[in-house]
């Protein structure tokens, strides 16, 4: 009774801290060729940009998921969120400054640095969206966690739905404005984390520190992949999100100078992204896993995802607009599918006790794919724009390779670290 009472609550609070998560990015990162176009418009520097955020969430990933198992999950929340909050706050700031003005030639990086800075504080405190995913794990039934992950959907898809077309706009009044939404909305989900989340891992249900070598992330994914019942699904966690982040880092720098598209045009179609994930995430992802199972919708999920990658290597000039909207359309349905479909499974096959362990170790196999994948996206691009996407669907086909023939076994078992 006492679960049920916390059910709303919980689900309220995990659920914006999701948004807030989704906002902090949606709002920046997809504009960033707009906003840092007075610094550089490298595919490079922007790949190395989003892997200092995910090397520096993949590095302490184990930490946060190990400290939320032994001292529960609202103060790491708590904490987590008012890192993201800061982060926000150096890079709006590095934006607002006219440094041509006040700098010496010798030190125009500086700039530069600061957004590295701040998207490295933001990784080290990155620990949000795991934590928040094993407050959802801790008050739902093995059953119905797929559908409860489509919280986690639903906070991508109206992050994306919100973010984008609004910061496309502000990027074309001021840039600095972008920054604006999104540390307001980091400001009320830190109030809701402190005075409305309840704790929901019991001091009965929580486990000690693991010794020091093994919160090494290198360590955690080596126990993760040691246990043959998620090594599988695991390794297609980590190639999906190096396919999906890879892409989609470049996607708005190659909408830009391939096809000369506006901000706002550009947020747009993360905006069309976010509507169709959050349809299919919210409201079709409980019945059709009740329907067809995890490991099917996941396997369909990645057919969407690649058709997806390859609509979009096929724009040009005069149908840009029509075949970006469509493929996209398409990857969205694939990642409504893919994102709850997968970690549904791994999430279903360890026991209660470690679920902020693995979790956080998902929440650093994701990180270290976006950074591999953001790196190898940067560097392709600045070689022919068209190879990250045919890259990425490559990927996405020995993902589907991977998974067919997947045994289905909901034994779960204690992911000791």
């Amino acid at each position: 009774m006492e679960k049920n009472n916390q059910l709303i609550p919980v689900q309220l609070c995990a659920f914006f801290t999701l948004l807030d998560d989704r906002l902090g990015e949606s709002f920046v990162f997809p504009l960033l060729p707009y906003l840092l176009e007075q610094f550089t418009e490298s595919g490079k520097i922007l790949a190395l940009l989003s892997i200092s955020y995910a090397l520096a969430q993949f590095t302490v990933s184990p930490l946060i998921g190990a400290l939320s198992d032994r001292y529960g999950r609202k103060s790491i929340l708590q904490i987590c969120v008012t890192g993201s909050l800061i982060a926000l706050v150096v890079f709006g700031v590095t934006l607002t400054i006219n440094w041509e003005n006040i700098l010496p030639i010798w030190a125009q990086s500086l700039p530069l640095i600061l957004l590295f800075l701040a998207r490295i504080i933001d990784g080290l405190s990155g620990g949000t969206a795991a934590t928040a995913t094993a407050v959802l794990a801790d008050v739902s039934t093995p059953e119905n966690r797929a559908k409860t992950f489509g919280i986690i959907g639903l906070a991508f898809g109206l992050g994306f739905a919100i973010g984008p077309p609004l910061g496309g706009r502000l990027v074309e009044i001021n840039p600095t404005l972008t920054i604006l939404p999104a540390t307001i909305f980091a400001l009320i989900n830190l109030g809701l984390v402190i005075w409305i989340l309840p704790e929901t891992l019991p001091k009965t249900s929580r486990k000690l520190l693991p010794r020091k070598r093994k919160l090494n992330p290198l360590s955690q994914l080596k126990k993760l992949f040691s246990n043959p019942q998620v090594r599988r699904p695991c390794l297609a966690f980590f190639l999906f999100f190096m396919a999906f982040n890879g892409c989609t880092t470049v996607l708005v720098l190659y909408l830009k100078q391939s096809f000369e598209w506006s901000g706002t045009l550009s947020g747009w179609v993360f905006g069309v992204v976010g509507i169709i994930a959050m349809i299919v995430q919210g409201g079709l992802i409980g019945p059709l896993v009740k329907k067809y199972g995890e490991l099917r919708l996941t396997i369909t999920g990645l057919g969407f995802l690649t058709i997806g990658c390859l609509l979009i290597a096929q724009a040009n000039k005069e149908n840009s607009i029509p075949i970006i909207f469509s493929g996209c359309s398409v990857l969205a349905i694939g990642t409504g599918l893919v994102t709850p479909c997968l970690r549904g499974l791994i999430s279903r096959r360890i026991e209660t006790s470690s679920q902020g362990t693995v979790l956080g170790g998902l929440q650093g196999l994701q990180s270290l794919g976006t950074c591999l994948g953001g790196l190898a996206a940067g560097v392709a691009f600045d070689f022919s724009k068209k190879s990250p996407f045919l890259g990425a669907g490559l990927i996405l086909l020995l993902i589907i390779v991977l998974l067919i023939g997947m045994p289905i076994n909901d034994n779960k078992v204690d992911c000791k670290t």
